[in-house]
């Protein structure tokens, strides 16, 4: 593993070789430099951005980036033209043998480009690897490898150039039910989000549902559901100065003890160490607290090939 240490021993950037892929993490600060996303890539930003602007195929846009966004990149590789906001993003680069057998046919990769766009998998697959880079979660190789195939088999069905929808493979969700699935959790990320309906969505019993879920995206629907409350929140707490309180409630943890567990077994972290800088108001007024650090965020980072 490869790793340059950040903030609070945070890895700024890290890569990982897995069987079938290698992901690259990055924890970094806003930066006014030009950053690069590799070709061939299937990337999530986990942090959110506004007005970002990028370079790809000789076409620049700016548009805001919600936390959780996929970038699936074919031949060409994005530039990011400077990021104005701590970024934080996980970036996976297959392996082009295995993409060549597993559909593509051509010999060497092909990915249809898709910039911006939620993609259940993609989420899943990129928070289970960021964990590991983060925690030093365990991920053993059979369960790394069931990932890289679970992934490809998902670019083939999705993103390659002239796929068409067609029968998903057995016991896992079509790309339409899971999105309508994957929308409906973010847009209800506040309130109560039940098995049931959830499975009602994808018009299975609660039981089918749940095991056809985890086949298609690796994560069962609960964590699926906690891992984007959390990273929905951690966004909030590094963009904004809202109170802790405030941000448990707007992504569905009422009791905010238990959303400071679960925080800090998901990154490592308490929520408070991802504030803004605390200002003194007047010099001599009360207690002097030291300020505390504001988190590098990661973002696209550039990847030697």
């Amino acid at each position: 593993m490869a790793r340059e240490d950040g903030w609070r021993g945070r890895p700024a950037r890290s890569a990982l070789d897995w069987p079938g892929m290698r992901s690259h993490y990055a924890w970094l600060p806003p930066h006014a430099d030009p950053s690069t996303t590799g070709a061939h890539q299937v990337g999530v930003s986990f942090s959110a951005h506004t007005a970002l602007e990028r370079s790809a195929g000789g076409r620049t846009v700016r548009g805001d980036i919600p936390p959780g966004t996929a970038f699936i990149t074919g031949p060409d590789a994005i530039t990011w033209l400077g990021v104005a906001e701590p970024t934080e993003a996980l970036e996976i680069y297959p392996d082009p043998g295995l993409l060549a057998g597993v559909g593509f046919g051509t010999g060497r990769p092909c990915i249809e480009p898709a910039a911006g766009v939620r993609d259940g998998v993609v989420f899943a697959v990129a928070s289970l690897l960021k964990r590991a880079h983060v925690t030093g979660a365990e991920l053993s190789d059979i369960e790394a490898s069931t990932l890289s195939y679970r992934l490809i088999e998902h670019l083939g069905q999705v993103y390659r150039p002239g796929a068409r929808a067609g029968a998903p493979p057995a016991g896992t969700l079509g790309p339409a039910t899971l999105d309508r699935v994957v929308q409906y959790v973010h847009a209800y990320l506040a309130g109560p989000i039940t098995l049931d309906r959830l499975a009602a969505l994808a018009a299975l019993s609660p039981y089918h549902f749940a095991r056809t879920f985890k086949s298609t995206t690796g994560m069962p629907p609960h964590r699926f559901v906690t891992t984007t409350r959390l990273e929905t929140a951690k966004a909030a707490l590094v963009g904004s100065a809202r109170p802790v309180t405030e941000v448990a409630q707007a992504v569905g943890f009422g009791n905010v003890s238990h959303f400071r567990r679960m925080f800090h077994r998901e990154f490592g972290l308490r929520p408070a160490q991802l504030r803004p800088p605390r200002r003194r108001t007047q010099p001599g007024a009360g207690q002097h607290r030291k300020n505390r650090p504001s988190p590098s965020a990661p973002g696209c980072v550039t990847v030697a090939r």
